[in-house]
C-alpha cells in the first residue's frame, strides 16, 4: 500500500481542496491575462483605424460636400469620426427629440446612445465639440467592453484560442469601423452580447437589463427576444426555479422598447411613430427579402461592367449584398457549432433590413451579428481562415476609406 493510500480521508480532502483552489487561481489569472490582451488589442485597433482614417481624409478628395463638421470648421482628423447619421445623434443629444408630422423625424433614432452623448458631453464641459467627443469616447469604451464580453461568451462555446480569434475577426470585419465612430453600433453590440452571455450563464438579470438596454438602443434590439427566450429556456434546463427566473428575465427585455414607445406617444400621439419615421427613410418590412438580391444578381449576370460603372449605388450594393449572402450561408454552421438560438437571432436580424428591398446599411447591420465571428474563427484549414482574415482586413480599409470620404456606404 502506498503512502498516499494510508493517508486519512480528511488529509486527502484537504489536499484536493488545495489543488482545486490553485486551479481556480490559475484560471482567474489566465482570464485576467486574456482580458488585458483583448483590451490592448481593441485599443490598438481603434488608434490605428483613427490614424488611417486621418490619412485617407488628407490624401483623397471627398465624394460630396460635408453635411456638418465636428468643430466650427473643417478638421481632417475629428471629422473622420462623424458622418451621415452622426449628425442625427448629435441633434438628439443637444436639442432632444422633435416630432415632424409626415416627415423624417429624429424619433427614428433610439435614445440610449444620444442620451449617453448628452450627459458625457456635459461632463466634459458641454458644447458642440464635446458632444461629438463624448460620442467617440462612448463608442470606443463600448467597443472595448464588447470585445471582452464577446470573448467571455465565446469561451462558453469555444476554446480560448478560437474565442480570441473571434474577437480579431469581429474587429477587422469590413464594416467594423462603425464601432469607433459616432454611431450606436458599439453600444448595441455590447448590450446584445452581454444579454446573450447573461442568459447563457444563468445570470438572469444581467441578461434582462442588457437586453432591455439593447431594445432602447436600436430598433432591431427587440428582434433578439425570441433567441434570448430560447437560450434562457435551454440554460434553465428542468429546474423549475431557474425556469421561473428565466421567464421573468425574458419578459423584462422588451421594457426598453416599451418605455421609448410611451415617450414617443407623448410627443406624437402614437406609440409607433418611431416605426413610421423609420419607414420614411425607405425602410419597410413588408417586402420580399429576395428583391434586392434579384436585382443585383440580374444586373451582374447580364451587364456587369455597365452596371458597376454607370449605376452610382452599384459598388456599395454589391458590398452590402455580398456581406448578407456570407451571413446567410453561415447559418447552418452557426446552428451546428453554437446552437439554434443564435441561428434565430441572425435570421431575424437579417430578414428585417433585407425585407425593405434595399441594401442600404446591410453591412453595418451585419457587423453586430456576432455569432458569425464565432463560426469563422473555427474554420479549417488554417490557410483558409488566414486568407479570410486577410481579405476581411483589406475590405475593412476599403470600406473605411469610402465612409470617410463620404461615399454612400452608410
Amino acid at each position: 500500500m502506498s503512502d498516499d493510500d494510508r493517508q486519512p480521508p480528511s488529509s486527502a480532502r484537504s489536499r484536493f481542496a488545495s489543488l482545486r483552489a490553485a486551479g481556480v487561481r490559475l484560471a482567474r489569472r489566465a482570464a485576467r491575462s486574456a482580458t488585458l490582451r483583448i483590451v490592448a488589442f481593441a485599443l490598438g485597433v481603434r488608434i490605428f483605424t483613427a490614424f488611417m482614417a486621418f490619412i485617407v481624409n488628407v490624401v483623397f478628395p471627398l465624394a460630396q460636400k460635408q453635411q456638418f463638421t465636428v468643430l466650427d470648421r473643417t478638421h481632417l482628423l475629428w471629422d473622420t469620426f462623424a458622418r451621415y447619421d452622426s449628425g442625427w445623434y448629435f441633434g438628439v443629444a443637444r436639442y432632444g427629440y422633435e416630432f415632424v408630422e409626415g416627415g423624417r423625424s429624429n424619433l427614428a433614432f433610439f435614445p440610449v446612445y444620444p442620451l449617453l452623448m448628452r450627459y458625457v458631453g456635459l461632463a466634459l464641459g458641454g458644447g458642440r465639440q464635446n458632444l461629438y467627443l463624448a460620442g467617440v469616447i462612448i463608442s470606443w469604451v463600448a467597443y472595448v467592453l464588447a470585445m471582452v464580453m464577446l470573448y467571455r461568451l465565446g469561451r462558453t462555446y469555444l476554446s480560448r484560442a478560437a474565442a480570441e480569434r473571434a474577437v480579431i475577426f469581429a474587429s477587422v470585419f469590413p464594416f467594423a469601423f462603425f464601432y469607433g465612430v459616432v454611431y450606436s453600433e458599439a453600444v448595441f453590440l455590447l448590450f446584445t452580447v452581454t444579454a446573450f452571455y447573461g442568459f447563457r450563464t444563468k445570470r438572469w438579470w444581467l441578461g434582462a437589463v442588457a437586453g432591455a438596454l439593447a431594445c432602447a438602443t436600436r430598433v432591431n434590439g427587440v428582434m433578439a427576444l425570441p433567441a434570448l427566450a430560447l437560450l434562457a429556456w435551454q440554460s434553465a434546463g428542468k429546474d423549475p426555479a431557474a425556469r421561473k427566473r428565466a421567464i421573468a428575465a425574458v419578459a423584462f427585455v422588451p421594457v426598453g422598447l416599451v418605455l421609448y414607445s410611451v415617450y414617443v406617444d407623448t410627443l406624437s400621439g402614437s406609440y409607433l411613430e418611431w416605426s413610421y419615421s423609420i419607414q420614411r427613410w425607405n425602410y419597410g418590412i413588408a417586402g420580399s427579402p429576395l428583391k434586392g438580391f434579384s436585382f443585383v444578381i440580374t444586373q451582374l449576370a447580364t451587364r456587369p461592367y455597365e452596371y458597376m460603372t454607370t449605376d452610382p449605388l452599384a459598388p456599395y450594393d454589391v458590398l452590402h449584398g455580398a456581406t448578407a449572402i456570407a451571413f446567410i450561408l453561415s447559418l447552418p454552421l452557426v446552428g451546428r457549432r453554437i446552437g439554434a438560438a443564435f441561428v434565430v437571432h441572425m435570421a431575424l436580424n437579417l430578414w428585417l433590413p433585407l425585407s425593405s428591398g434595399v441594401f442600404e446599411g446591410v453591412g453595418r447591420y451585419c457587423a453586430v451579428l456576432f455569432p458569425f465571428f464565432f463560426v469563422v474563427a473555427t474554420i479549417r484549414p488554417v490557410t483558409l481562415r488566414t486568407g479570410l482574415l486577410v481579405a476581411s482586413a483589406a475590405l475593412y480599409m476599403l470600406c473605411l476609406a469610402l465612409w470617410v470620404n463620404l461615399h454612400p456606404i452608410f
